[in-house]
């Protein structure tokens, strides 16, 4: 591998913090609105409370440039199997829709949940080997339609 070029002069290379990293994105996303003529976006945000106000489940997400991106969606251990994570991805997937999107598309990890993403009509479209080592990550995408109440 080669070195990577020299710096310009006055320039310098230092760790960024967390601050930074937010104005990082700050700026790309700014370069992004204006080489899109200005892009919206609507987040998505949802959970679910227990009769005590325990969080057990939630999603996020946010709609932008005509798709939902499903950044988590999480169950709590002992609620999984009572189908939350599936009402939690319908209302997305409805609010998405309300505001313009006409697909989703999200990530998952081997040891997450592939299987439920294709029960509800997702599709692999892309694949990451060895993330982590000898096992992949999936990315997953669904054409939005209104669902049947």
């Amino acid at each position: 591998m080669n070195p990577p070029p020299a710096l310009p002069p006055g320039v310098r290379l230092s760790a960024a913090t967390d601050a930074d990293i937010d104005a990082i994105c700050t700026a790309l996303r700014a370069f992004n609105r204006e080489a899109m003529g200005g892009i919206t976006t609507e987040p998505v945000a949802l959970q679910l409370h227990d009769a005590q106000g325990r969080r057990i489940a939630g999603l996020a997400g946010t709609v932008y440039l005509g798709w939902l991106a499903i950044d988590a969606l999480w169950v709590a251990a002992d609620h999984r199997g009572q189908g939350l994570g599936s009402q939690l991805l319908r209302e997305a997937e409805r609010r998405a829709l309300a505001a313009g999107a006409h697909s989703a598309f999200l990530d998952t990890f081997a040891w997450q949940a592939a299987d439920f993403y294709r029960a509800h009509g997702y599709v692999e479209f892309g694949r990451l080997e060895d993330f982590p080592a000898g096992r992949p990550r999936r990315f997953l995408r669904r054409t939005l339609a209104p669902q049947p109440a």
